[in-house]
Formats: C-alpha cells, sequence, structure tokens
C-alpha cells in the first residue's frame, strides 16, 4: 500500500481552519479525504457539515469522505484508520489533521516520524497554517503558541485581510517572513483556497528543492535581537506595546519575537563526521526549541546534495539529486526556533567546514 498523505491544519482560534476545512470538503475535487479534528476545538465541522450521532468515532459522510473524532491519543487514530483502509473497511485517499486553536503543531508532526508504524503508513505532506489579520498582531505579542504555528508552517494562509487596512497586512506579511522565510504567504478570503495549494506541497519532502532565499532574512530597519531571558514550554507573553508616532509606516518598528529564524551559507564543503556531532550536541540541549531546521549541504565524500531536516530533538538526513555541472555547490541551512543562540549555532557550523 502507498503511503497516505498527511496534511496539518493549524492556526489561532478564529483564524478560519474549520472555514478551510469545509471547502476541502465539500468542493468537487474527486478524492477521498479522512479528517481527524481535535475534540475539544473550538468549532465541531461535524456539527455543521454532517448530521449524525457524534457518539460514533468515525462517519462517513455522502461525498466519501470520513470524519474522526480524536477520543484517545492522535497514535492511536492514525493506527486505526491506516488498519481499517488496509483492511479494506475504509476507502480515503488522505487525512487532514485540525488542531485546537492553541496547539503547538509540533507534537502532532513529531507522531509521523516517532512511530514506526505510522512512519510506514503516513506520508507528511504539510502544515498549513491560518493566520487572521485582524488579530494576529496581538496574539503574536502574547502567545507564543501562535508564533510557534507560525514557525512549524510550510504554507501560511492569511485571512480576514478585509477588516484591517492595507499597510497593516504588508507590516503582518513583513513580520512573519521575519519569522518563517521559508513558507509562502497568500491572503485568503473565506476559505478559499485551490486545493492545489492545500494537498502535494511536499513541505516535509526530503527529495523536494528547498526554497530558502536568505534574503528575506537581510537586516532591514528591523534590529532583531535576541531576548536575554529564556522561557518555558508554554510561556504567554505579556503583551509587548509596540509605540508608533503618528506618521510611522507600520514597517518600521521593532517586534521582538520569540520565533526567529536565520540562514547559515557556505561554499566550502562540510565534514560529515564533525556537523553530526556538533548538530547532535545542538539538538540534545536545544532541541525543544528547535521548531524547524532544513538545507541542503554541500558534504565531502559524496557528488549529490544531502538533504537534512528536522523538527524538534528529531533530525535526517537523505541524498538528494547530484549536483548540476556549473552549479555552485553551496550549502544553505535555515534555523527555526525560540530564543536560538545564533552566535553558537554559526560559529559552530563554520567550525565543520571542510
Amino acid at each position: 500500500m502507498s503511503l497516505i498523505p498527511a496534511t496539518i491544519i493549524t492556526g489561532f482560534l478564529g483564524s478560519g481552519k474549520t472555514t478551510l476545512l469545509k471547502r476541502v470538503l465539500t468542493e468537487a475535487h474527486g478524492q477521498k479525504i479522512a479528517v481527524i479534528e481535535n475534540e475539544f476545538g473550538e468549532e465541531n465541522i461535524d456539527s455543521d457539515i454532517l448530521v449524525s450521532d457524534t457518539a460514533e468515532q468515525i462517519i462517513q459522510m455522502s461525498n466519501g469522505c470520513i470524519c474522526c473524532t480524536i477520543r484517545e491519543d492522535l497514535r492511536s487514530t492514525l493506527h486505526d484508520l491506516a488498519e481499517k483502509k488496509r483492511k479494506g473497511q475504509l476507502d480515503f485517499d488522505r487525512v487532514v489533521i485540525e488542531t485546537t486553536g492553541l496547539a503547538d503543531p509540533g507534537p502532532v508532526a513529531q507522531t509521523f516520524f516517532m512511530d514506526d508504524e505510522i512512519a510506514e503508513s503516513y506520508l507528511l505532506d504539510s502544515i498549513l497554517t491560518l493566520v487572521d489579520a485582524k488579530h494576529a498582531p496581538q496574539q503574536l505579542n502574547d502567545r507564543l503558541e501562535a508564533q510557534r504555528q507560525i514557525g512549524f508552517a510550510d504554507q501560511i494562509f492569511i485571512s480576514k485581510t478585509d477588516l484591517v487596512a492595507k499597510d497593516e497586512v504588508d507590516a503582518l506579511i513583513h513580520r512573519i517572513k521575519h519569522m518563517n522565510p521559508r513558507a509562502p504567504q497568500r491572503t485568503v478570503n473565506f476559505g478559499d483556497v485551490p486545493i492545489a495549494e492545500v494537498f502535494d506541497l511536499r513541505g516535509f519532502n526530503l527529495n523536494t528543492k528547498l526554497d530558502i532565499d536568505p534574503d528575506f532574512l537581510k537586516e532591514d530597519e528591523h534590529d532583531h535581537d535576541h531576548h536575554d531571558h529564556a522561557h518555558g514550554e508554554h510561556c504567554d507573553h505579556p503583551s509587548h506595546q509596540h509605540g508608533h508616532g503618528e506618521g510611522e509606516h507600520a514597517h518600521h518598528h521593532h517586534h521582538d519575537d520569540d520565533v526567529k529564524s536565520f540562514v547559515f551559507k557556505s561554499d566550502r564543503m562540510l565534514d560529515p563526521a564533525k556537523l553530526e556531532d556538533f548538530l547532535g550536541a545542538i539538538v540534545n540541549i536545544y532541541g525543544p526549541r528547535m521548531l524547524r531546521y532544513k538545507g541542503v549541504l554541500n558534504m565531502k565524500g559524496t557528488d549529490r546534495k544531502v538533504i537534512f531536516q528536522g523538527v524538534h530533538q528529531l533530525m535526517g538526513s537523505d541524498l538528494g539529486p547530484a549536483w548540476a555541472d556549473g552549479e555552485s555547490r553551496t550549502s544553505k541551512m535555515v534555523f527555526i526556533g525560540i530564543e536560538l543562540p545564533k552566535d553558537i549555532l554559526m560559529q559552530g557550523l563554520e567550525q565543520c567546514l571542510v
């Protein structure tokens, strides 16, 4: 049986996750989708789309889609679905997981790598994050979970842009780009997203071309310092009040977000043993704060690109395509995390060069 693609939809309360899901479930795309939603979520899809007895854990819908509510942990729900598909008891093409608005998507993503049986049944395709343009600036100031959802995203959809001024939307896009330069952003109205931008994005697929654009991270008017204070796993920030002068453009003020990103680039080859030792040590210490990290590496001992990526303490690498004739053999790595020590990481990676 080929791997079942899985998509995680995350986003803060009221950002439009359910609206997007309804569209995905009701559009005539010819795909049969199993939707898994956290039962304590703020809205239940099935109450709007389905008329059924909610005591049933798996509900088959009229268009062949399936709706499940998690009454136990995600792992057992995924096991259950894969087994029913194998036995021919359920027919579906892919899985979509809607997280509760307050969730950190990290543990959900890790489920696909930590459990062998799930790794052999599913392919984690991507994490989609919805952002509410009206409330996001405040949520990003106050809630670390909202920042983490941005940090984990492979694709970001910004909703409710009609409720705010254009310069505020531009400022939000700019801010998000600094937090996560690798996730494309697009504005959406009422979940109106082409299916092609929701499925088969291969955001987590190791063998895709990784678009890491270091220009996003050029220090412009922003001065992104790291804070000195440490945070617990689930810290709620007091709102950072950002004062504006009357005529000041929205882009110019300073957001000291906990979630930041930076890129390491080098044209020199990396030493595999040194890199493995260094990254192992870093992940051991800072793993819980490392949301996403990935890269294309020019490694000593192979003519092929080495594709590497990780989530928290889990990381892996794979041989990608050969470097093309005349192609610049540049290693590029992007790190997205909470108050990561950029200096230590940059110096350590420099020392891994041949």
